[in-house]
């Protein structure tokens, strides 16, 4: 094992670990079928379910904000993987993880449109699997790569907003 850091998993055994973007879709799966399979009352009705619509376009806005930045920098998006810049520019400018954040936007207008408190557990899950099985592991890379200024920008940034 040489702690590489290649996507393939190498370093955690000959798996390959799963992407964010599958447990947000495996999130998003959960959240319908709660919705669909335990019938309960709707806390939002229309039209104020449609107030899902603003943190749907926020997370939407954020990803595409984020996803723009890391091929400007050409550098990796994936969990994993080695950056070749520390990316500073908004969105990075006011949350450290600005996809994860856009993506629980996201989740979270989605789970207001659905409208049903079911529909909204899976959003937590989603929360917890983001922050303690991708982040730290991001973040100790992202210091051990940039060093000094990686904590400058640490100290100014907060984690999520």
């Amino acid at each position: 094992m040489d702690g590489k850091r290649d996507g393939t998993g190498a370093g955690h055994g000959s798996v390959k670990r799963i992407l964010p973007p599958t447990y947000f879709l495996l999130t998003l799966l959960a959240m319908i079928a709660l919705h669909v399979g335990i019938p309960s009352s709707r806390y939002w009705s229309f039209p104020l379910a449609f107030a899902g619509i603003v943190p749907l376009a926020l997370g939407v806005v954020l990803n595409i904000a984020a996803d723009r930045e890391f091929k400007k920098h050409q550098t990796t998006v994936k969990p994993y993987e080695i950056s070749s810049a520390l990316i500073t520019a908004f969105p990075f400018s006011f949350s450290r993880h600005p996809m994860y954040f856009g993506m629980v936007l996201v989740l979270i207008g989605i789970a207001l449109l659905l409208g049903t408190a079911w529909s909204a557990l899976p959003v937590f899950v989603f929360v917890c699997v983001v922050a303690y099985a991708f982040v730290p592991d991001e973040e100790r890379m992202l210091a051990e790569t940039f060093g000094d200024e990686w904590q400058a920008y640490r100290s100014q940034v907060r984690r999520w907003i």
